[in-house]
């Protein structure tokens, strides 16, 4: 047994790398910036429409603290002409502007003289003095928007990768400048900004996007989202993240709290309604399994077929909103509350463990009544059939034919086999846990697992999302080991090991 432990353990590390992997992948493809998201907090001041110090350095600490100023993966394909610092580039639009830029002309060094001279551009408007003596005469009015409409039209060259555009850009500098005398180092920048674009025209070298090269990058997103950003195998000196491999799972986009914090104290609600109906399920289901084999053909059969159909054919929204608009209606039964888990005003600080589930136990009842009653009757359905193909089997026969007790043959022999087929749903308990019930916990407005990652979804909180997702992987495949145990304890025939 330790031996085919050890050896599942070692067939699960690849099997998580892949997981991680497509989890990673998803993450790095989501729809949106996430730096612009966690960016909550902008300047205001004289300058419209443009970043300013403080959002610049507010998106430099989160890009940092994020990674996302290190390239994607350990190795990349790109052709000659791209360079190895393109992803220190912060700004997306930005860095998209310099991709399209090398596609079209294929050098990197005259394309960064292009883009280094417009940032000298724009760096010189701190420099601007607003009562310098060649601002005396014109309106502070006249001066400002003079300013703004310089300021934004220099950084939106950053943006911009189409010559007609970048062209018309400059014009419009040009004219300002030559309109207002006090724009003298923003004119001579400007020439600077003229001069090393047309180099860039003037000196092509698009052979070299024809060329791949494989570049490697030892620190990367991936390295960082498993190992962190510190010391890879003990994790010492992380600042930011400590891994996926030690249970970090990122940050909220929402919230910025961290991950973990945020499952851990949803899980439990989701855990409780999902063990506890799987329980209630079992325990139900069973006994009327087998009865109906025992009794195929009979009454009973045919009405717990009959009644097993009606509930498995019903959709669990469709029953949990019936059972809310029956038992937690004022106008019809209005026996159990709504919603929630706990009394609004919540649980008196004297109640003790057993009060505190006297108070709540209104609360589960119909969410309980809406978990359980679906697989219940798949359940029952399939112990029914399990049952009635053990029953068949020549060692059960050979059983009755040694004159053995009918409650012999049928809980010491047909049972114990029968249950292998259903030891399969119990490998689902775990993922499910962690996923919950995203219709069941929204409509019964439970705070579980499954609400908070509708609520991830509704709101593009992609940490969250790949949290669960990951999580659920590693859980699917504990709850396939436990499975795999049971199967060999309930049945001995099933070896473990190859003879």
């Amino acid at each position: 047994m330790i031996r085919y432990l050890l050896r599942r353990i070692l067939l699960f590390i690849p099997t998580l790398i892949v997981i991680s992997l497509l989890a990673f992948v998803i993450s790095v493809n989501a729809p949106g910036d996430p730096v612009d998201r966690l960016v909550t907090a902008a300047e205001s001041g004289d300058v419209a429409n443009t970043a300013t110090s403080s959002m610049l350095e507010e998106k430099q600490y989160w890009t940092h603290r994020l990674g996302l100023d290190l390239p994607v993966f350990y190795f990349s394909i790109a052709p000659l002409s791209y360079p190895d610092t393109l992803f220190r580039i912060i700004d997306k639009k930005e860095q998209h502007a310099l991709t399209v830029m090398l596609n079209s002309y294929g050098n990197w060094l005259t394309i960064e003289s292009y883009h280094s001279s417009v940032l000298q551009l724009c760096a010189t408007h701190s420099q601007l003095s607003k009562d310098s003596v060649l601002m005396s005469s014109y309106h502070q009015n006249e001066i400002r928007e003079a300013i703004n409409q310089s300021e934004f039209t220099s950084h939106s060259l950053l943006d911009i990768s189409n010559e007609k555009v970048i062209r018309s850009k400059m014009n419009e500098l040009s004219i300002l400048y030559n309109k207002h005398p006090f724009f003298k180092n923003q004119e001579a920048a400007l020439q600077q900004v003229i001069k090393a674009h047309d180099e860039m025209r003037a000196s092509p070298q698009r052979w070299r996007n024809y060329i791949p090269i494989i570049q490697f990058h030892p620190q990367n997103q991936y390295h960082r989202w498993i190992f962190g950003d510190g010391n890879w195998l003990t994790g010492k000196g992380s600042t930011f993240s400590k891994g996926l491999i030690r249970g970090d799972l990122g940050m909220s986009y929402t919230t910025k709290m961290p991950v973990n914090e945020i499952i851990s104290k949803r899980i439990g609600w989701s855990l409780f309604f999902t063990l506890l109906s799987v329980i209630l399920a079992y325990l139900i289901s069973v006994p009327i399994g087998i009865r109906a084999a025992v009794k195929q053909g009979s009454f009973f059969d045919r009405t717990s077929s009959v009644l097993l159909f009606m509930l498995h054919s019903m959709p669990a929204f469709w029953v949990a909103t019936l059972l809310l608009m029956i038992f937690a209606n004022s106008d019809v039964l209005p026996w159990f509350p709504s919603s929630g888990i706990k009394p609004v005003t919540g649980y008196p600080d004297t109640a003790g463990f057993f009060e505190k589930i006297k108070l709540s136990l209104p609360y589960i009842i119909l969410p309980l009544i809406a978990y359980t009653y679906s697989s219940l009757a798949f359940l029952s359905r399939m112990m029914r059939v399990s049952v009635l193909e053990v029953a068949n089997q020549d060692y059960i026969r050979t059983a009755r034919a040694k004159g053995l007790s009918e409650n012999t043959v049928i809980y010491k022999h047909v049972f114990k086999n029968a249950l292998l087929p259903i030891i399969t749903v119990f490998a689902n308990i775990f993922p499910a846990a962690i996923g919950g019930s995203v219709i069941l916990e929204t409509i019964f407005s439970i705070p579980g697992m499954g609400l908070e990652t509708y609520q991830a979804i509704l709101t593009q909180n992609y940490p969250v999302i790949i949290g669960v997702f990951t999580l659920t992987g590693l859980l699917t495949l504990i709850g396939y080991l436990l499975a795999d145990m049971l199967y060999a304890f309930v049945d001995p025939r099933i070896s473990l090991l190859k003879k």
